[in-house]
């Protein structure tokens, strides 16, 4: 198996967690983070060694990846696995799963590459890379099979984690905040570069949402090693800031309105109800490249599955402090809104809720002719 950052380890260790269900003497190994290697996963290689960000970093990086990854595939045809899964990370795990799906391996690729939102020329890749693909979203296996790639849908396991109503009350009182506190989440993301584009102008939205609002209080939970890069930018901000360190489903349970980076985090904020601002910043090559190849108007997966803009996008030069600061308030100066998007997310939520570890089992099962 293969994880390439911090939300393919949490999708890989469900995964592993059903997988060892139904085989109890499986053996795991690749790479991975914590989650995995709390199944029992064997991690050759951590994940974060290749959670890099946009274009202009993954140049920066590609003869350490690329060497990585000739050495796993060395270590995988000679030792040959019943299969192989590669979860998300479709710029190293394709090209992987092509070189032992030739030789002969099953392959799986977990989390369907998102085709359907920019980079359509990537499903004849998918094709000849995976056995079969395992989607998250409803609409993904017949945009699939069109291609000629078997693929099943087998939900979201966040839905399957995240309980229908938020434990609102519980996160509060965890964190310290009161029930009447009013409440703003920053999740600025999970890597150095996301935290060095977006950490600061979410800090100068909070303070603008402060100057207006005192009463405000804000949580922002933190990834393993991101402290570091984000105290030295709280000097001279006066807020009333509860720093985390993970914890993010709880803030997110906390909170009244969550200010976050585009990503997986913004379906869990979707998963737990909560209105958001999502807001994202990468290099301006990065950007460039970005924005010619979208196909839809929109990046967030909330406004992605429902397709409109049920929340507000703040992306590159327009992801300012004043506007966030601007577009924050908005919700929290229009409560009828705020409902309205509560019944809206608790219907995705049912629909994505599919048992997610258990069908994804049940497909390599069928893959594996067991």
């Amino acid at each position: 198996m293969v994880a390439g950052e911090a939300s393919g380890d949490l999708l890989a260790g469900l995964l592993l967690g059903a997988l060892r269900g139904r085989w109890p003497d499986l053996s795991a190994a690749g790479i991975g983070g914590p989650r995995m290697r709390e199944q029992g996963f064997d991690a050759w290689w951590p994940h974060d060694r290749l959670a890099v960000h946009g274009y202009a970093e993954a140049l920066r990086h590609y003869r350490e990846i690329a060497g990585i990854r000739r050495a796993l595939a060395r270590r995988l045809l000679a030792d040959r696995p019943d299969a192989f899964v590669g979860v998300d990370a479709p710029d190293f795990n394709l090209g992987l799963e092509a070189q032992l799906k030739a030789a002969g391996i099953r392959t799986v690729h977990f989390v369907c590459p998102s085709i359907w939102a920019w980079r359509g020329g990537r499903a004849a890749k998918i094709a000849a890379s995976a056995d079969h693909v395992l989607c998250l979203f409803p609409f993904e296996p017949a945009l699939l099979e069109r291609h000629g790639v078997a693929a099943t849908y087998v939900g979201h396991p966040l839905a399957d984690v995240i309980p229908l109503d938020p434990p609102t009350a519980a996160a509060r009182a965890a964190l310290g905040l009161r029930d009447d506190d009013e409440v703003v989440a920053l999740l600025p993301g999970s890597r150095v570069a996301e935290i060095a584009h977006l950490a600061a102008r979410f800090l100068d939205a909070a303070a603008l949402l402060a100057r207006e609002r005192p009463h405000l209080r804000f949580v922002l939970p933190l990834a393993p090693g991101m402290r570091a890069h984000v105290e030295p930018l709280l000097a001279g901000r006066e807020l009333a800031l509860t720093i985390v360190d993970g914890r993010s489903h709880e803030a997110l349970a906390a909170c009244d309105v969550t200010l976050i980076a585009s990503g997986t985090a913004t379906l869990e904020a979707a998963l737990f109800k909560r209105p958001m601002v999502i807001a994202y910043h990468m290099s301006a090559l990065s950007w460039h490249i970005m924005k010619r190849m979208r196909y839809q108007p929109w990046v967030g997966l909330p406004n992605i599955l429902c397709g409109e803009f049920v929340v507000p996008e703040l992306l590159q030069h327009d992801a300012t402090p004043d506007a966030l600061a601007r577009e924050v308030a908005r919700f929290l100066d229009e409560p009828a809104r705020m409902l309205a998007l509560h019944a809206r997310f608790t219907d995705l939520h049912h629909q994505l809720r599919r048992d997610t570890a258990r069908t994804a089992t049940d497909a390599i099962a069928q893959v594996l002719g067991r």
